[in-house]
């Protein structure tokens, strides 16, 4: 009987095998194409006719029009000349090649500033910009630019993986007076410096001199600066948004106020504080469906809390949407942690970083769960990461 069971079923796989053969080249091309990425890489290996389809720009043309894919999140750890991800479509890291263009002498210790669909961009230690797809290892080195006044923000938007359309955006200038310059991979080179007004509607102008230090005493007497300490890659971080037409920057000044900058008008507002400057707290915004969101670790009455937040403009306040369950979070408590956190699709990674600790959770949405992910070990090493880029892994994204 056994026997039998194992005939029925080798002859069901090889039912299965002829129909996938017997689909003409477009047909199995689309099949294919919804495949997940970490598997569209072993097609070769299946037979001579998956393997040549595998590299035709037929099968990349397929894959661009898959809607989304899982999000990838590429880690960023003191050594920046490797590349680490954790793919959140299988809950596993995985250790992808560095692209060469990053391994030579002036482009090494590049690091990561900005993701947009399947590229990431790089930044290295000169100024200039590479553009990379992690996934296949395609890099482009963009034209150099004269980095102008204090750089403050850095922005990327990608509106096609298949063609290679994506704008890289630099916020720049010394508060209030703003200004931002705009790379456009289709003219492949940088528009000109545009200046930004203050938003005339803006109610909440603060003093100029906001984003000085400030010294206070914590609960625990510890002397505190309210200028934020961040990790090198979150350094210029801000996420990009389109909405109705505008395309809009929001990024954080030194003091934690978020900023946004609305390309379109040309104009830029403040957001009020969602804490009181004298407090002790870790703030990052994140992009989640088009939408900019705030999250803030901070201590209260000997325990943490770790919430997201909303800005409502028509009331012109915060909302709280989500928080962790406090039996989680207070794990956090005086462990003086900084949070660099990334959003995708419905999901918010988090990473929290001290010398005392280093966690990454992984926020739903859709689900509401807090998932603490497992720790990453490579070659028996066990690697601590201070912050993290989201992008899609698509074969087909072009720099």
């Amino acid at each position: 009987m056994e026997i039998g069971n194992g005939c029925i079923s080798k002859k069901r796989k090889l039912v299965e095998e002829g129909s996938l053969d017997e689909l003409n080249e477009d047909l199995l091309e689309r099949v294919l194409s919804w495949l997940p990425t970490s598997t569209l890489f072993r097609l070769g290996s299946v037979c001579k006719r998956w393997k040549s389809m595998a590299d035709s720009q037929s099968f990349k043309l397929a894959c661009s029009r898959i809607p989304s894919r899982d999000p990838w999140f590429y880690m960023v750890d003191a050594d920046l000349n490797r590349s680490i991800v954790f793919d959140s479509a299988k809950s596993s890291w995985k250790r992808l090649n560095h692209p060469s263009l990053l391994l030579r002498d002036h482009n090494r210790d590049s690091i990561p500033v900005a993701a947009s669909g399947g590229l990431v961009c790089f930044r290295n230690i000169s100024g200039g910009y590479i553009v990379c797809n992690p996934v296949t290892g395609s890099c482009r080195e963009l034209p150099p630019v004269d980095p102008g006044r204090s750089l403050l923000a850095i922005a990327m938007n990608a509106y096609s993986n298949y063609h290679g359309s994506y704008k890289l955006v630099l916020v720049s200038g010394d508060f209030p007076k703003l200004s931002f310059k705009v790379y456009n991979s289709i003219t492949d080179c940088w528009e000109e410096e545009i200046m930004l007004r203050r938003n005339a509607d803006d109610c909440t102008k603060s003093n100029d001199n906001d984003e000085d230090a400030v010294y206070f005493l914590s609960t625990a007497g510890n002397v505190v600066v309210t200028n934020m300490q961040r990790s090198p890659s979150k350094q210029y971080s801000s996420v990009f948004t389109l909405k109705d037409g505008e395309e809009i920057v929001y990024f954080l000044t030194s003091s934690g106020r978020v900023i946004a900058c609305n390309l379109t008008r040309k104009c830029f507002s403040e957001y009020p504080r969602l804490l009181p400057v004298f407090s002790e707290y870790s703030i990052d915004v994140v992009e989640c469906k088009g939408e900019m969101l705030v999250v803030v670790l901070s201590e209260f009455f000997e325990s943490a809390s770790l919430r997201v937040w909303r800005y409502d403009p028509k009331t012109k306040t915060w909302n709280q949407i989500a928080a962790m369950p406090p039996a989680m979070s207070h794990e956090f408590y005086d462990k003086k942690l900084d949070i660099n956190c990334v959003g995708a699709g419905d999901q918010v990674f988090i990473c929290l970083s001290s010398a005392e600790l280093c966690s990454y959770v992984l926020y739903d949405f859709v689900t509401n769960r807090w998932v603490e992910l497992p720790e990453c070990s490579v070659n028996g090493e066990s690697l601590e990461f201070m912050s993290a880029l989201s992008f899609e892994p698509r074969i087909e994204a072009l720099v």
